[in-house]
This record gives C-alpha cells, sequence and structure tokens, in this order.
C-alpha cells in the first residue's frame, strides 16, 4: 500500500512539473508586433523585427513569435495589448504619446535639422531621461529608438514651395492633435483620417494631399494618386521599441542583457532600412512622373517660422508641468548640433 502511494505521489508530482515546464515555456516566449510590412529587405520595422528575433533566439533559450502588418491590431491597440502583458514588445510611433505624453515634442516641426542629429540626441542623455520618463508614466521600458523617417507633403493641386501654397489644401493627417495644429499653422486644411482609408480618401478626393516619409509614401503606392511631392522634412518621426517592463523584469539578468543588445542592434536596423527606402523613393517616386521639390534654406525657414512657434505655444500648454520637457529637448539638440 505504501509503495501504490509512493507511485501516486511520483506520477503526480511528475505531472505537476511537465505543467510548470510548459507554463515556464509559454512564459518565455516573446510576441513581438507592429504594423508595418514582415518584408525585411525594404520594411524599417520587419528588419527590425527579424534582427531582434535572430539575435535574442541565437543568444538565449528564448523564442520570439512576430506578429507584423497589423495583424494584431493598429498602434494604439499594440499599446494597450504591451501594458496588460498579452504582447511582450512593440515597435509604435505616434501612438506612445498616448501613453506618455512627453513623447509628443520629439514631432515639433524641425525640431532636428539631421537625422544624426536626432540619432545623437535619442541615443543620449535626453533619450534616456525620455525612456526613464515613459516607464514611470505607461509600464513600457524603451529599449531602443528606432525610425518612422523624415515626413513630407504630396498633393494633387499645386507645387508647395512656401506655406502659402499650401492655403486651401486639405491635407490628411494623423489623428494626432499636434499634427493637426502643425498643419493648420502652414495655412492648410487639416483632416485627420485613419492609416487605412489614406489611398481611398486620396483617390476620391476626400483630401487634396498628405505627409509622410518618402519610403511610406513609396511602398504604399501614395505617389501614383499624386502629381506632387515636397521635400521640406517638417519632422522627424521617431519609432519607439518598447518592452512590457513587469516581464521585462522577470527574465533573469542575462536574458534581459540579451533582449536589450537585441533591441539596440533592431533600432539601429529599423534605422538603416528607412534611410535607404527613403532615399531610393525620391529617385522612383520622381521616376514615376511626380514633381518633386527641394525646398531652399529660406523656404524651409519659412515652413519652419510659420509651423514651429504655433505647435509649441499648442504643446506646452497641452504639456502642463511637462512642458520642461520641450526646453530639455531644445538644449540636447543645441548640444548635438554643436
Amino acid at each position: 500500500m505504501r509503495y501504490f502511494n509512493s507511485k501516486i505521489l511520483i506520477g503526480g508530482m511528475t505531472a505537476m512539473t511537465l505543467v510548470l515546464s510548459a507554463g515556464l515555456a509559454q512564459a518565455q516566449t516573446i510576441r513581438f508586433a507592429h504594423v508595418d510590412p514582415e518584408d525585411w529587405t525594404s520594411s524599417k520595422k520587419g528588419a527590425a523585427a527579424q534582427v531582434f528575433k535572430n539575435i535574442v533566439e541565437g543568444e538565449s533559450d528564448l523564442s520570439v513569435e512576430l506578429f507584423p502588418a497589423g495583424s494584431l491590431g493598429d498602434e494604439n491597440e499594440l499599446v494597450e495589448q504591451a501594458q496588460e502583458g498579452l504582447t511582450q514588445v512593440v515597435m509604435v510611433s505616434g501612438a506612445m504619446s498616448r501613453v506618455c505624453s512627453a513623447a509628443q515634442v520629439l514631432d515639433i516641426p524641425f525640431i532636428f535639422s539631421y537625422p544624426t542629429v536626432a540619432w545623437e540626441v535619442l541615443d543620449g542623455p535626453f533619450g534616456q531621461e525620455l525612456a526613464e520618463h515613459c516607464l514611470e508614466e505607461s509600464g513600457l521600458r524603451t529599449l531602443a529608438y528606432g525610425e518612422t523617417g523624415v515626413r513630407h507633403f504630396t498633393n494633387s493641386v499645386r507645387e508647395i514651395r512656401t506655406p502659402e501654397d499650401m492655403a486651401g489644401l486639405r491635407i490628411r493627417v494623423q489623428p494626432i492633435p499636434l499634427y493637426v495644429e502643425m498643419v493648420e499653422a502652414l495655412g492648410a486644411e487639416p483632416t485627420p483620417v485613419p492609416w487605412t482609408e489614406v489611398p481611398n480618401a486620396l483617390a476620391t478626393g476626400v483630401v487634396d494631399g498628405q505627409e509622410n516619409p518618402v519610403g511610406v509614401i513609396y511602398g504604399n503606392n501614395l505617389h501614383e494618386l499624386q502629381e506632387y511631392m515636397t521635400l521640406n522634412g517638417h519632422v522627424y518621426a521617431t519609432d519607439f521599441l518598447v518592452i512590457n517592463d513587469e516581464f521585462f523584469q522577470s527574465l533573469d539578468p542575462a536574458d534581459q542583457a540579451v533582449v536589450a543588445r537585441a533591441a539596440k542592434v533592431a533600432g539601429v536596423m529599423g534605422r538603416a532600412i528607412q534611410q535607404f527606402t527613403s532615399a531610393e523613393g525620391v529617385r522612383l517616386v520622381a521616376e514615376s512622373g511626380v514633381q518633386v521639390y527641394t525646398p531652399t534654406e529660406d523656404e524651409i525657414a519659412l515652413f519652419r517660422d510659420a509651423a514651429q512657434p504655433a505647435v509649441v505655444d499648442w504643446l506646452r500648454e497641452e504639456l502642463g508641468d511637462q512642458s520642461g520637457w520641450i526646453d530639455r529637448l531644445n538644449d540636447a539638440v543645441a548640444a548635438a548640433s554643436d
């Protein structure tokens, strides 16, 4: 009888061990989601995700499951899922400001004169301080900063050389208040349209134009619905590669180091792919028949003088006691530009 009980006890312990092991294995799978295409050769987030997966799986026992192309939802939904721990890692851009309002400062028009300035700021003390602040605000740890790209205007009505040329144009913007303020300050009519509806809005004349990085414009065939593109570079848009911090803290130190290292490489890869697709995109858009115009420095100054003060004033009121982030960013940009 004692022998029989021992077998039951051993059998029960074995079953429990298997259950616990299965649960542990499931807990050590990282779900990584984004809204870009999967193709790592032309998609900045797709490339970043694939590199992250390769490094993490190659240097640890963790597994990474990728969910590209918005398969788990739009960016706002992905951020919510990451906060809830349903998806451990997400790579998003504008949606980050919904859970960390200070992140909006990165979208101030013409704050960065060139992408390399943005990289130095984001990879330096300012970027680290912002990451720590957003961690406290959202429970999401920023592992790295990628690059959505430098945003430009296109339209189907006329060439845009100065803000005066934007008067009366209906420009599609993201459903983000800062972008509405910016386009309005430039004299156009901002029209928030969800990303999935942009092609139809352009094709049917609901809007005259839109603004996006060149790689996004070409990659989504928006240039086929537009006649003019102006490379005024009004916003440098940042990607945030974030992880649910509770999940991150559950990893052992060695795995944390691997994940952090993989994310930094992923952020750099995203930037590189984005720079390539933008440079290549300008050529391809021009070859397709779109009239591409590059404003002079004096013309860029007109855009900056019209948009930046209006947006900064609005943002200071919006951020309230957190408006000091604007001054911190200005100081960091000045230091990186010396």
